[in-house]
Formats: structure tokens, sequence, C-alpha cells
């Protein structure tokens, strides 16, 4: 399969974000991606960097305005396109949602981040109640696709089950980058350890995995801290962790990358881990500590 990744630096502009979207897009689909993979929260800055209820007037009902411009896309360039979108399904009531459109632009499904983080500049919790549609892989014409967004990416548990449903790839949009104040050093750690552990995702479940992230910096509107530099390295990997492509740090890229599809059987059948996993010794697996 051919994958395409857009990683792309956002503007407060949203209508110019999804106008080089659209572009890239496009450009993508003429070299002959099957599949676009866009990052987290694409159409805006990401604007959980401080609580401010002005915010929530980025949210789109699903489906709505938003969810137009990419089923008109997907449809127009015959993709299959994963795109991360502000939900708004009630008043006061939002959601982190990855949409995914089939290649006649019709929506194929969508999942609602599960994990949500509160952290200094990543304040999500005020904006996202955590979802409620569970891990569940989408079907469509390229394959069953386990996507999850963003914080997911570090829980195997939730790696595991759209696995154990199905799911022949993992896919990740992701929005993270550096905090101001850290060193050199620890910058470094942190995005190893981001790269390592969805590594780790693909190879235990035997899968690709795709992870999509922002890049470039963005200003605390606050002015508390120094902003977020996000720090780009979008990657494939294959079913044994292998990098199959890496973007750059600081720099927007659009890159199609070819994933063998019957790989994942062949790694399976070598490294048999569903097989061999003691499920009749995991009922702790739901606790929250054991004491």
């Amino acid at each position: 399969m051919k994958i395409g990744i857009i990683q792309q630096h956002c503007t407060s502009d949203v209508a110019d974000n999804q106008k080089r979207l659209l572009a890239k897009i496009e450009k993508l689909a003429k070299q002959r991606a099957e599949l676009v993979v866009l990052q987290e929260l694409h159409d805006s800055l990401y604007f959980c960097q401080t609580e401010n209820v002005d915010n929530f007037d980025l949210a789109h009902p699903i489906p709505g305005e938003a969810t137009a411009i990419y089923s008109q896309a997907a449809r127009a360039c015959g993709v299959v396109l994963v795109a991360s979108l502000f939900e708004k399904r009630a008043a006061g009531l939002y959601h982190n949602t990855a949409v995914v459109f089939e290649k006649n632009g019709e929506i194929a499904g969508k999942y609602r981040k599960m994990h949500i983080p509160d952290d200094p500049a990543y304040y999500e919790k005020f904006y996202f109640t955590p979802g409620d549609l569970g891990f569940n892989p989408i079907k469509t014409s390229v394959g069953t696709l386990g996507v999850m967004v963003c914080w997911d990416q570090w829980y195997p548990e939730a790696a595991r089950l759209m696995a154990l449903k199905g799911a022949e790839m993992l896919i990740y949009p992701t929005a993270i980058g550096y905090e101001s104040s850290d060193t050199p050093d620890e910058k470094q750690r942190q995005r190893e350890a981001w790269i390592t552990v969805q590594r780790g995702h693909a190879v235990a479940n035997g899968l690709p995995l795709v992870a999509v992230n922002r890049v470039g910096h963005e200003d605390d509107p606050s002015g508390q801290t120094g902003g977020i530099d996000f720090w780009g390295n979008s990657f494939v990997a294959g079913p044994q962790g292998e990098l199959l492509y890496q973007a750059p740090t600081d720099e927007e890229a659009v890159q199609v990358v070819d994933i063998d599809m019957k790989r994942s059987e062949n790694v399976r059948r070598w490294w048999p881990f569903l097989r061999d996993r003691r499920i009749d010794a995991y009922q702790e697996i739901t606790k929250r500590f054991i004491d």
C-alpha cells in the first residue's frame, strides 16, 4: 500500500491551513497514494496551550462543515483519508475525533480520543470529553485501520485491543513537541521515547504503524510559557518496528511511503505473540494499581 503523510506547520488562519492541506492531499494522490494521514487538530493552531472558552468556536458537528471539506477531498482525489477534527457533539460536549473518509467521500468511521492529557501547555481535559466509542478498528477499501490519537499512542493496552479486533495497521495523528524550558538532552530523550514506544507497539502486535505529527513553533497566547516547538519526526514503521520513513524535526514534509501489507502475516508467524499470550493470567490488568 502507498501511504501519504502530511506533516504541516499550522497558523491561526483555518482557511489557509485547509487550503494548504488540500493541495498536499492532491499532490499525494498524483503520486498514487491510496491512504493519506493528517496530523492531530490540523485545521487550527494547537489551542490547548490555554484554557479559553472562546476556543470552543473552533469545533464543528460530525458530519458538518469540516467533514464536508475533507469528504470532497477524499472523493476528488480517490484516497482513503484520515482527518483529525474538533468535534462539537452538543453544547458543552466536545471530543478530539479522528474521522476516516472512504475514496467515495463517505465517512467510513470515527474514533474519539480516549486518553486525555492535562499538562502545562496541553490542557486537553478542559476541552475534550474522553472518547466513548472504544478501541474499534475502521474498515476501509484499503484495509482495517486502528486509528487512535496522540496521547493514546503511549498506551500498549490501546494498541493491543485494536490488534485483537483485527486492525491491519496502527495510525496516530499527533500534536507533540518540546516544553520551552527543557534542556536539549531532555528534549532528545522525550522525542526518542515517543518514537520508541510506538515502534514497540508495531513489534508487539506485528503491525505497521503510521504516526503523523505537527511541526513548527506555536506561541502560548497567555505568554506564560515560551510556546511549543512541535518536533515533527512523523514516521512509518513496519511490523518489526523497522523505520520505513522518518520526517525532519523542523520542516514540513509531504511523503508517500510503500508498505508491504503481506509482511505482517510472516512476522506474526515468526513471532506468534498472540498465540503465546497468557490470557488466563492477565485479570489484574484492569486495576488502576496493585498494592
